[in-house]
């Protein structure tokens, strides 16, 4: 009797499924490297932007990131163990199931695992990586090797079996004792790839250790299973905490205010210095420092006032500061321009001194 694994392979010569989804893995990888990821650790907002799962994005509508993120990995060390894996389980369960019953078993494992995994940590986790997708396929492998347990040698049978069980089970348990490892996703990607395997069996791998009838009632158990888990975890959705898209329209605003105000700044000083230097009438200072700061930090406060008015947005707290800076430091120029006019110095004073005490508002870029 040939070893499992040159029978596999005299059935089903080449993987390409595998070493598609290996590659797309590594090019997303170099890809976000080449974006300002890091080699050995990105930060959240990298991943976010590449298509992460976090609840209040994927709940705002973007529903892709559960597949998305099955192709990030938030650094190298992470993306290794994950390839090593998929490479030596993919190969074994696409000669097991065939090319597009892998792929199927591969996606669905992922997809669910993503999905319990937004369940489970209540929209709060920033979530990544193909490990939901190899505990399916690792579970698809148990399930094969226990249906064909009479038809293969039991040295093959214990090393794939018993060693398949202790990844999984080691996996897991490291999960529970290392923070950081998504084990909600592991957990559903290793249920959601036994009932996939269950669904996609061959009909000749039943042998004959059961009918036909047997395997079809089976595949009719398993996708039942299969679809009333989806269906109590779509509703088990926590309601989102926020609106994501906007989150990212108020950071966008505080990056533009940020901006400005560093402009206006230098804009304020300039017409200071040039007033020290004399040559300029108060009256030509103060229209300036009404048109060139006062007026642009009333345009800045008002765009600040029209962005959403949700306070559970991360940044509801830094725009409430930066327009109470807007107001102040309007506020600032207008009493300095009427100072000017008025050519009051104790006015100018506390107006200049009012600015520079508005400073201490802001958050640094």
């Amino acid at each position: 009797m040939l070893p499992l694994h040159d029978l596999l392979h005299q059935q089903i010569p080449a993987v390409p499924v595998t070493k598609l989804l290996a590659v797309i893995n590594l090019v997303v990888f170099a890809a976000m490297l080449a974006g300002g990821a890091g080699l050995w650790h990105s930060s959240n907002s990298v991943q976010l932007a590449w298509g992460a799962n976090f609840g209040p994005a994927t709940q705002d509508g973007e529903w892709w990131r559960l597949g998305s993120a099955m192709f990030l990995h938030f650094g190298v060390v992470h993306l290794a163990l994950n390839l090593c894996a998929l490479w030596d389980v993919g190969q074994l369960v696409e000669r097991m199931y065939g090319h597009v019953r892998f792929a199927c078993i591969y996606f669905a494992s992922g997809l669910a695992g993503n999905l319990l995994s937004l369940v489970a940590h209540r929209g709060l986790a920033i979530s990544g990586g193909a490990s939901g997708a190899i505990f399916g396929i690792c579970g698809a492998l148990l399930v094969f090797m226990w249906r064909e347990r009479g038809n293969l040698h039991p040295r093959d049978f214990r090393w794939f079996f018993w060693g398949a069980a202790g990844f999984a089970a080691v996996s897991l348990v490291l999960g529970l004792l290392i923070t950081g490892i998504d084990n909600a996703a592991h957990i559903g990607g290793f249920a959601a790839g036994i009932l996939g395997a269950m669904i996609f069996a061959r009909p000749a791998e039943a042998g004959g250790r059961g009918s036909s009838r047997r395997l079809r009632r089976t595949r009719l158990l398993a996708g039942g299973a299969f679809a009333l888990a989806i269906i109590i975890l779509v509703t088990q959705i926590p309601v989102r905490t926020y609106r994501w898209s906007e989150e990212v329209l108020t950071r966008q605003e505080i990056g533009e205010f940020l901006r400005d105000d560093a402009a206006i700044t230098r804009t304020w000083q300039n017409i200071l210095d040039e007033g020290k230097q004399g040559g300029v009438s108060f009256d030509e200072l103060a229209g300036r420092i009404d048109i060139a700061v006062g007026d642009r930090y009333e345009e800045s406060f008002e765009q600040l006032s029209h962005l959403p008015p949700d306070p559970a947005l991360p940044s509801a707290a830094t725009v409430e500061m930066l327009r109470q800076y807007a107001e102040r430091r309007r506020d600032a120029s207008r009493a300095l321009a009427e100072g000017l006019r008025a050519n009051k110095p104790e006015q100018i004073r506390d107006a200049l001194e009012m600015a520079r005490q508005s400073r201490q508002l802001t958050p640094e870029p």
